[in-house]
């Protein structure tokens, strides 16, 4: 496997908005929902989502804050793939929202940051597996 760094990574995955969230049941099931960096994909270990507060996802995090983002794009000159374990926080302080928003989320949340019930995930990698073409890597961070 080869050897790389977050810089590395960051540059691969740029362009790389739409993940497969992933999160663990109070009885170990996984659960995967499509989610977007609002592509802020400047990529250093942490990615950030919005969503609402009342979610199965925000119960299933506040119980068990580990999970996976698979992220993919199956281009006709490169192929990526990649897994990023990490933990999630929760937040709903509006500096920390805001430096992270984008005004295409109004297309979801109507109200922008004053949106009722408005939540930020954070998530912090832990681990990074990729695939590119034909070779792969991984990196372990924090």
């Amino acid at each position: 496997m080869a050897k790389t760094t977050i810089k590395q990574v960051s540059l691969m995955m740029r362009g790389l908005d739409l993940c497969m969230f992933t999160t663990v049941s109070g009885r170990g099931i996984t659960s995967s929902r499509p989610m977007s960096n609002n592509s802020d994909v400047n990529y250093d270990g942490t990615s950030y989502y919005f969503t609402n507060g009342d979610t199965r996802m925000i119960h299933q995090i506040k119980k068990n804050p580990h999970v996976n983002l698979s992220y993919i794009n199956d281009g006709l000159l490169s192929k990526i793939f990649v897994s990023v374990s990490g933990k999630a926080r929760l937040t709903k302080k509006f500096d920390e929202m805001s430096a992270h928003w984008t005004p295409d989320l109004e297309l979801w949340f109507k109200k922008g940051l004053k949106t009722p019930g408005l939540v930020m995930i954070e998530v912090k990698a832990h681990h990074i597996k990729f695939w590119k073409n034909n070779k792969e890597g991984e990196i372990t961070l924090h």
